[in-house]
């Protein structure tokens, strides 16, 4: 007769199955279609004296990726310093690295993206971001 691992142990080894799913999963970074429809977000950066920064904030999906925007915020200016971050996005935590983006065409499509999933909203706080905001690439490490 075949002996069944015992409960505990067997329970454990699932146990590490998912973690070691999730893990990858995280280095991956998030699946930025199946989020597309999360509303808001938390990035965490550094401050310049080592603190750190949660801050909510909106994200926009364009052709699969995640994007970020922000005028003269602190956490923005963290991402200048180091674009390191890691995005709380319903409770999972990613750590990803930011790219600027520069191209206007790209930028204008992604604003639009911004424009289209928080609607009017997101044209009134303009005033607030000025005319060229940052604009960030979500990337892996």
């Amino acid at each position: 007769m075949t002996r069944l691992p015992a409960l505990p142990a067997l329970c454990a080894g699932l146990w590490l199955a998912v973690l070691g799913a999730a893990g990858a999963r995280a280095a991956e970074g998030p699946d930025w279609e199946a989020l597309a429809d999360v509303g808001t977000i938390e990035v965490i950066t550094r401050d310049e004296d080592g603190g750190v920064r949660e801050s909510s904030i909106w994200f926009a999906v364009l052709d699969g990726q995640g994007f970020l925007r922000t005028g003269g915020s602190t956490w923005g200016e963290n991402i200048s310093r180091d674009p390191t971050v890691v995005l709380r996005i319903e409770g999972i935590e990613y750590p990803l690295r930011a790219d600027f983006i520069e191209e206007d065409t790209l930028r204008a499509r992604i604003i639009a993206a911004f424009r289209e999933k928080y609607g009017w909203f997101d044209g009134f706080v303009d005033f607030v971001r000025g005319s060229r905001p940052k604009i960030m690439h979500m990337l892996p490490r």
